[in-house]
């Protein structure tokens, strides 16, 4: 009787210590397929496409790029609404920034046992990760290990073939579907074990973002969600607003209203698909940015936001620009004003 092929479920985000993870196991025989969770969060992709000064940038998605150099199955899952309560009640609290990285990496893997529940038909035996011990200050220690593979519910269906011998064995190493002595003992932040296996697996393409790949671990980022959350007394989010706060300068004159304002003709131009659903200004006189308002912009206030988006165009030296605001159903007007200083603008008002 031929022994049972037995298959693994790899969370993949696109760096290289997922993609080593999964080829230590094909190494062994072990059938893998990847899942990855879209929180909305995620930095590549979106930006790249956005802005002009990463044109010659080839963009990928990373998680489909590395499923494709490993010749493995990718399930994208969606999970952008189920995300919201780990980001904004997170159980083990938050890293440097709005990072909840702990509670990140036990619902990703508690959702990643769900998935194989689902598709039990497939026959997955165990979940694996890219986790290294001490790689990450929050959610990669030794302490936070057991606490990721207990409260996600994986128990010791659990491996890191990365750093499998710095912890105690799983089943899979138990049961004999893996061989501990081929797994690794990686641990702390230094990449070099890691660059070194890749090269003797012949990979030479990979991406190793330093902060993860993960937005919420960006203090800039962060500090404008913050700011939104605080401006709208409410900490809900929409799809729009983890897009919006990707892009542009965000700058906050007054409570009620921001000024969201293109960096170049990338952004613009994207910037443009919100003109039907938010006040936008840009510059009739001279060529200049695009400009969303989010929030609430009275009359008497047209005049100050287009002079902070004058400050951004051509017309910034000019005694005077002429502006459009654009109000969605409602028509333009057009408004001439001299631009503000930089220093007022971006020392006071810059999110």
């Amino acid at each position: 009787m031929m022994e049972k092929k037995h298959k693994a479920v790899a969370l993949i985000s696109g760096g290289l210590d997922s993609m080593l993870a999964v080829r230590v196991m094909q190494e062994q025989g072990i059938e893998v397929e990847g899942i990855n969770f879209y929180t909305g969060f995620c930095v590549e992709g979106h930006t790249h496409a956005i802005r002009n000064q990463d044109k010659n940038k080839q963009k990928r998605n990373n998680a489909l790029w590395v499923a494709e150099q490993l010749g493995i199955k990718l399930h994208i899952v969606d999970v952008i609404e189920e995300y919201k309560e780990v980001l904004l009640n997170p159980k083990h609290g938050y890293g440097a920034n709005m990072n909840p990285c702990l509670d990140c990496k036990i619902f990703m893997v508690s959702k990643a046992v769900e998935w194989i529940k689902e598709n039990h038909h497939d026959g997955f035996d165990f979940i694996i990760t890219g986790e290294v011990i001490g790689q990450r200050p929050m959610s990669q220690r030794k302490a936070t290990m057991p606490i990721i593979s207990e409260e996600s519910g994986a128990e010791d269906l659990l491996l890191r073939p990365l750093c499998a011998k710095n912890l105690p064995e799983t089943l899979p190493e138990r049961e004999g579907w893996v061989d501990r002595s081929k797994l690794y003992d990686f641990h702390g932040r230094n990449r070099k074990p890691q660059i070194a296996l890749a090269k003797q697996f012949g990979l030479t393409d990979f991406a190793t973002p330093a902060g993860g790949c993960c937005f919420l671990t960006d203090k800039s980022y962060s500090d404008k969600l913050v700011d939104l959350w605080q401006a709208r007394n409410s900490r809900e989010y929409e799809m729009d607003d983890i897009m919006l706060l990707k892009v542009g300068r965000h700058i906050r004159p007054k409570a009620e209203f921001k000024l969201i304002i293109a960096r170049d003709a990338g952004e613009s131009k994207f910037l443009e698909g919100y003109r039907k659903e938010f006040i936008s200004i840009h510059a009739l006189s001279h060529s200049g940015p695009m400009a969303l308002v989010d929030g609430e912009l009275d009359e008497e206030q047209y005049e100050l936001a287009a002079a902070i988006v004058a400050r951004f165009g051509q017309g910034r030296m000019a005694d005077e620009v002429e502006l459009d605001i654009a109000l969605p159903k409602q028509g333009s007007l057009q408004v001439k004003t001299p631009p503000l200083s930089a220093e007022q603008v971006l020392q006071e008002w810059y999110v």
